[in-house]
């Protein structure tokens, strides 16, 4: 292992959608759970596991459609068709928990910003400041349809649309001061006019008034985390993010992003210790590594092969692999107008982990494009704290392959092993997700 050089801790998120087993097959075994899709129980238990390993953030993926919903044979065998919508499930949680984060992807494409900049503020008041809005353009052709719209918006116009959407987002959260609402019940002053702006947003995409009809955030803004590595998501990240969760199979390409998004801070005044860079990571742990390999193997066993292809097809902008042997190696496939990052790095890492198409379904089914992690506790902690030493990484998205078993596995032997080796927390630092996290409470900019 490195030297230890680094003063902080790492920090964990968990990555939960749909059935909420990561690897597609997870809901088949026997000891998982296949109805988290619709059943707050479920989310309960595993908001409660997550604070009591001392975890940073529950976070809920989501997307707008239903994927290959004219394909019978992938609906036939998709575990995340039916999923609760992501406010209202954090809604909830938020009345049972008191310390994890609370995080919800929603579309900057499919949304307004007042409709965005309301809800998360609202979550904010309710979790008492654990909110953060995971801020993505949105990638799939199907939710376009959806939306009185025949094609996917291209992706430098989404960003260029998401940009303007984030900061209109940011300039509603200021426009009630702090301390905006005396409610005086002798003077009879409920709000002080001056400390309610109006924001008069005009630009590009958005026209937006103001002020917002919810009180400032108890964290000022909520956390922003932005998902995604393609050149615009890079600069966005560098910008306005506070988060970025990504996927980087290597500790080389994850050192190169690290350093290449922070590099770009400085020319935003921002401190390059002020955006906290996530990879993703399965685990596959076992008593020994042979045991945690059988998991691996035997999960595999039970993908279905057109549901394996559907998903890869989806990540990788659609691109139609039915007419492709998917025996042979995998073709030099180019990014489109919805996924211009993926493709390319899909086809690198099945070149570098000598895959067929076949065998890349089947790696993405389990881990997607993220680190894949195989081996017991120790091995595992080994390789993140590597990645967390070398600056390939702040934290992690903890992508569990199969629900409750591998988030137990987490709490009860990762957990404890990072703690011995000083790299996580034994007690929460704050009541809001900001201070867990260490970061700044961003100024009111009108007060300013």
């Amino acid at each position: 292992m490195p030297e230890r050089t680094r003063k902080d801790q790492i920090k964990f998120a968990v990555f939960l959608s749909g059935d909420s087993n990561y690897h597609i097959a997870g809901w088949r075994l026997p000891e998982t759970y296949a109805d988290t899709g619709m059943n707050i129980e479920r989310w309960i238990e595993y908001a409660k596991t997550m604070e009591r390993g001392k975890l940073d953030m529950l976070f809920i993926a989501d997307s707008i459609g239903t994927h290959h919903a004219d394909d019978a044979e992938v609906t036939r065998r998709n575990a995340h068709i039916d999923r609760l919508e992501p406010f209202t499930t954090l809604a909830a949680l938020s009345s049972v928990t008191k310390h994890i984060g609370l995080a919800a992807t929603a579309h900057t494409t499919y949304n307004e910003p007042y409709h965005i900049a309301r809800k998360f503020a609202s979550l904010d008041h309710l979790s008492h400041g654990r909110a953060a809005w995971n801020f993505v353009t949105g990638a799939n052709h199907e939710d376009a349809l959806n939306f009185s719209q025949d094609e996917h918006t291209a992706h430098g116009d989404r960003y260029d649309m998401a940009e303007e959407f984030a900061d209109v987002v940011r300039g509603l959260w200021d426009t009630c001061e702090d301390d905006a609402f005396p409610r005086d019940k002798k003077t009879g002053v409920y709000a002080d006019p001056a400390k309610i702006h109006i924001l008069n947003h005009k630009g590009k995409y958005y026209q937006v008034k103001g002020p917002l009809s919810v009180g400032r955030p108890p964290q000022g803004y909520p956390i922003l985390i932005q998902a995604g590595k393609s050149e615009p998501a890079r600069e966005v990240s560098a910008r306005v993010a506070d988060a970025v969760f990504t996927s980087q199979p290597t500790i080389e390409e994850a050192m190169a992003f690290y350093a290449d998004v922070k590099g770009r801070m400085g020319k935003f005044g921002r401190d390059p210790d002020t955006l906290k860079i996530f990879p993703g990571v399965a685990i596959f742990t076992g008593r020994t590594a042979e045991e945690a390999e059988e998991k691996y193997r035997h999960l595999e066993s039970l993908l279905s092969p057109e549901a394996a292809l559907a998903l890869l097809s989806e990540r990788m902008g659609g691109i139609d692999l039915s007419s492709y042997d998917i025996d042979a190696p995998i073709p030099d496939f180019k990014g489109n107008a919805n996924r211009m990052s993926n493709p390319p790095a899909l086809v690198k890492l099945a070149r570098r982990e000598n895959l067929t198409i076949r065998g890349l379904a089947n790696r993405f089914a389990a881990a997607r494009g993220h680190c894949m992690v195989r081996g017991t506790p120790k091995q595992v902690c080994d390789q993140l704290e590597e990645w967390f030493m070398k600056r390939a990484a702040d934290g992690f998205i903890f992508l569990p392959v199969t629900l409750p078993g591998t988030l137990n596995d987490f709490v009860d032997f990762i957990v404890p092993e990072l703690q011995r080796r000083g790299l996580f927390r034994t007690e929460y630092e704050g009541k809001t997700l900001r201070e867990n996290l260490g970061l700044p409470r961003p100024p009111n900019h009108f007060r300013a």
